[in-house]
């Protein structure tokens, strides 16, 4: 995009008042580089770099120690003199750092993400004003279209029997055990193999020891094996198969994203899959069970909430569609790539507290990982629409709130609601809880306003294997992939 100057030469009022308290007179210059970037330049006058130098001498003065003076009684010159480097610095950084607050509150930039500022490129001069530019993100600016009256389709079920049956089938299954084998692999053994990527001539990674449960696909962190059921159907142990796969266009590695590269998969061993009886040791394992019946209905809770994240899901993406449909504005790629993280904590939040297990969770973020840039532009673009809206409508976010959404993982997780807080303030993810909820409530005023038509839903039947690993040995946003453990309120349902 061309530059433009949206506010040249703006000056920010000083009004009268203490010398503590008054601001800086600045100009101010905005410059639009895109969408989201601007280039400010700042001039502090003369006036208000001497207003400084007084004040740090000033406070310099008492404590001023100067050859044949007692401690504040040496001239004001000779402290400015002998001082001079030191006071410079610390004028120099006190008037960057105001005038900085100032710009920012001034209402003229609605920054998302720190300024881009070398303070040490700075220099204070002996005379005339101080001038310094620096480059920052901001929200971008557009208008804000129709929310409401949408018309959305929304996913509808009645929980049933056999659904509890399918369910229970697969939680049986996660506590079976599996036994060695001489047959050649089938759907739902478990293989333990080593797994060699190579581009030409040229080794990727490797990962040894690996279990992998067979299914028709079979999922990486950057790619995804189609046939992978029968790519090791006619394979034994001690024999290796070659295939080729496909690297994700949005790989960590640029120069592989879109080529074929060779997988070389050596077998080690084939297990079989013993399915258990549900006793009551076995009741007592998943989370303490009384009966069956108390099972099933823990169960029946797990997949009502696993129908609520789909149906939330789904809704969602029709409302997107609709907010974004005209957002034709380009985004930065370094602010998506740092975003990326933040959308795939994102997205675990949200399984975590829907009750998905691990293995349906490192599916999911497979998946959103092979096509991370592509999905935060899309969920940067509806963010910053449902902050607008949220603003407007005055949604806020309350402490009760955050209690609800840990208490809610905390259920899942079979963790302590005081755990989960301290391990999501552990590791940053307080901001992304916030605009989670921020987003949760207005989604939820513009489907007050929306027209439902309700439409039948099956569960998804998982045909992916997911692992733990990159094609091309670099992935896109390492995140921890919580362990799911069986609360009473946490039993397993299989995978949905």
């Amino acid at each position: 995009m061309s530059s433009s100057s949206s506010d040249a030469a703006t000056a920010v009022a000083s009004p009268v008042g203490e010398d503590e308290a008054r601001p800086l007179d600045l100009e101010v210059s905005i410059e639009e580089v895109s969408t989201c970037q601007r280039r400010v330049k700042v001039t502090v006058p003369r006036a208000d770099i001497d207003r400084y130098r007084d004040d740090a001498i000033g406070e310099l003065m008492p404590s001023a120690l100067l050859p044949g003076f007692r401690p504040g009684r040496a001239p004001r010159r000779l402290v400015s003199s002998r001082f001079k480097s030191e006071l410079a610095d610390q004028i120099r950084s006190k008037l960057v750092t105001d005038a900085m607050t100032q710009v920012s509150e001034s209402g003229k930039l609605a920054p998302i993400s720190e300024p881009d500022l070398d303070l040490g490129a700075v220099v204070l001069p002996e005379d005339g004003p101080l001038t310094f530019e620096f480059a920052i993100e901001v929200r971008p600016e557009f208008e804000l279209p129709k929310w409401k009256g949408l018309s959305i389709t929304r996913p509808a079920r009645e929980i049933g029997a056999a659904d509890v049956d399918e369910a229970l089938g697969n939680i049986l299954r996660e506590r079976g055990r599996y036994v060695p084998s001489t047959s050649l692999p089938a759907a739902g053994d478990l293989i333990v193999a080593n797994l060699r990527f190579s581009h030409g001539d040229e080794p990727l990674s490797e990962a040894r020891d690996m279990e992998i449960v067979v299914r028709p696909k079979l999922s990486f962190a950057d790619a995804e094996l189609e046939g992978f059921a029968a790519l090791v159907a006619e394979a034994k142990p001690g024999g290796t198969v070659t295939s080729t796969v496909r690297v994700s266009d949005e790989a960590a590695v640029e120069e592989l994203r879109g080529k074929d590269v060779t997988l070389a998969l050596e077998l080690l061993d084939v297990k079989k899959h013993e399915l258990p009886t549900l006793t009551p040791a076995t009741l007592e394992e998943l989370g303490g069970f009384e009966s069956e019946e108390a099972l099933r209905g823990a169960v029946t809770r797990q997949l009502e909430g696993q129908l609520e994240w789909h149906r939330r899901k789904q809704v969602r993406q029709q409302v997107a569609a609709a907010l974004t449909a005209s957002a034709a504005w380009d985004l930065p790629p370094d602010l998506l790539r740092r975003q990326a993280q933040r959308e795939l904590e994102r997205a675990i939040l949200e399984l975590r507290r829907s009750g998905f297990d691990d293995d349906s969770i490192r599916r999911h973020v497979n998946e959103l990982r092979q096509t991370v840039m592509a999905s935060t532009a899309r969920a940067l673009k509806e963010h910053f629409i449902l902050e607008r809206i949220a603003e407007e409508e005055k949604i806020a976010d309350e402490p009760a709130d955050y209690d609800a959404e840990i208490r809610a993982i905390a259920a899942q997780s079979g963790e302590s609601p005081r755990r989960v807080r301290a391990s999501l303030e552990r590791r940053g993810l307080m901001d992304v809880l916030r605009n989670q909820i921020i987003e949760r409530k207005t989604i939820d005023l513009i489907t007050s306003e929306a027209k439902f038509k309700d439409v039948p839903f099956e569960f998804p039947k998982p045909d992916t294997e997911a692992v733990d690993h990159a094609v091309c040995g670099v992935v896109v946003g390492e995140e921890e992939i919580p362990v799911a453990t069986h609360a009473e309120a946490a039993a397993r349902p299989g995978g949905r």
